[in-house]
């Protein structure tokens, strides 16, 4: 590839170093090339003459430092909802959370309309606890207008001293006015995957795809395993639902988990050299038992890799709702003392060849949560199709469902579903999966 990257990020974060190379230029420059380069450079003097303009007029002396920043988000910001800016300090910040502890309130956000959506709160966070939903509109900040704000703007001001209280109004889908959470800041030590035995099943929940990840993954399979016995359990949940992603390397490793051979994933940039191909090594965690994968409208990019990789292999049955359908990978380029840019680098695309992007998975079997009477309508998120100046899809655009995992396992309907399907109380077509070698290239 042109870009080299240590790690990419296909849902909230990552870090990253690239470096670009320039073959030589031709002898002769065509007519149309000049100009090209002409106009190109009429525009950049364009931007020098406004910014002199602001410079000398504006009715208060502006910062050039911010003028400079506001205007490289700004032109990131119009590229997709997942290009952007990072200050130093973001980029720092960026850094910790893919380690898996930082502080704040425990939500995954993107933006759109110019306010702050809530694309997944983290499980057992204050954001969480406090009753923040996926697809949430966060309209204020402690009484300050969300609307002008860059993202990282409205993030940095989500932040603050651990123990403090912060006031966010949110307007939620179904509700006819915007109301008011109170959430207290905490440290926020992401334990991205817990496990425990249901009876015979035992069940996993990864909650984001972190540099612990595969790590908990592998302890919770050999410890749920020692404790049913190899005998008695019937297989495997791994629970991907409000899941919005992270490392590349992570959803690779998780997949791979599953696997013996063939493609996990492949991701192609704008020129056919980038093209990167990342497939499965010999040897399955679970010795081959049945796997289920819960999704939902809240489950991006890293855990549709998970999700699209084992449902194209026959690994695994996907069942619940439609996922989010992020399906593009993120570089983090380093600016040296100036921060980091987030910039879109290619699509990703599973072992069959499709792209998710704006699309999602479909799952194997689909099942809706039933809600309390309070949440109906409330909880459906339109994925990545619903955010203005997504990439758009590789045909009919359709993305992002219900979002919503209940805090009793008694009431998940869903859980309920597959523990019925891997101890045969329940029959359905879809699972076990039947494998054809045809489904994609080994």
């Amino acid at each position: 590839m042109i870009r080299k990257a240590s790690l990419l990020l296909v849902g909230a974060l990552m870090g990253a170093a690239a470096v670009t190379t320039m073959s030589q230029m031709p002898l002769n420059v065509s007519a149309t090339a000049n100009a090209a380069a002409t106009d190109t450079y009429r525009q950049l003097n364009l931007f020098g003459d406004v910014f002199e303009r602001v410079r000398s007029d504006y009715v208060e002396v502006p910062d050039d430092a911010q003028l400079i920043e506001s205007a490289i988000n700004g032109m990131l910001t119009s590229l997709d909802p997942h290009s952007s800016y990072m200050s130093p300090k973001s980029f720092r910040d960026m850094q910790v959370q893919t380690r898996g502890e930082f502080g704040g309130l425990g939500i995954e956000v993107t933006m759109e309309e110019g306010l702050v959506k809530v694309v997944s709160p983290i499980d057992e966070t204050p954001a969480a606890k406090a009753g923040v939903l996926a697809g949430d509109l966060i309209t204020y900040i402690d009484g300050e207008q969300v609307q002008g704000l860059t993202l990282n703007e409205a993030v940095e001001k989500m932040r603050g001293p651990v123990n403090t209280d912060i006031i966010v109004t949110i307007r939620r889908e179904g509700r006819a006015e915007p109301f008011d959470i109170t959430i207290t800041r905490d440290i926020i030590r992401i334990r991205s995957v817990r496990w425990r035995e249901e009876e015979d099943v035992g069940y996993v929940r990864v909650t984001q795809f972190n540099e612990q990840t595969f790590d908990g993954l592998k302890k919770g399979i050999e410890e749920t395993t020692a404790a049913i016995g190899e005998d008695n359990l019937k297989g495997y949940i791994i629970d991907l639902r409000n899941n919005p992603g992270g490392l590349l390397d992570q959803a690779i490793a998780v997949s791979d988990a599953f696997l013996d051979r063939g493609e996990i994933v492949s991701t192609r940039g704008r020129e056919a050299e980038e093209t990167q191909r990342y497939n499965a090594r010999a040897g399955d965690l679970t010795d081959g038992k049945p796997v289920i994968i819960l999704v939902n409208g809240g489950s991006a990019s890293a855990s549709e890799i998970v999700a699209g990789a084992l449902q194209d292999h026959r690994r695994a049955t996907i069942l619940g709702t439609r996922s989010f359908g992020k399906g593009s990978v993120q570089t983090i380029i380093p600016l040296g003392a100036n921060g980091a840019i987030r910039l879109t680098t290619a699509r990703y695309y599973t072992p069959s060849g499709n792209s998710i992007q704006a699309k999602g998975i479909v799952p194997d079997i689909e099942a809706l949560q039933e809600l309390p009477e309070e949440l109906v309508g409330r909880v459906e998120t339109r994925g990545e199709a619903g955010l203005r100046g997504h990439l758009e899809a590789e045909g009919e655009e359709q993305s992002g469902s219900q979002a919503y995992v209940p805090p009793d396992p008694e009431d998940d309907t869903q859980l309920k579903m597959a523990l019925d399907l891997l101890r045969g109380v329940q029959v359905n077509s879809a699972f076990p999966p039947v494998s054809d070698s045809a489904a994609v290239k080994n």
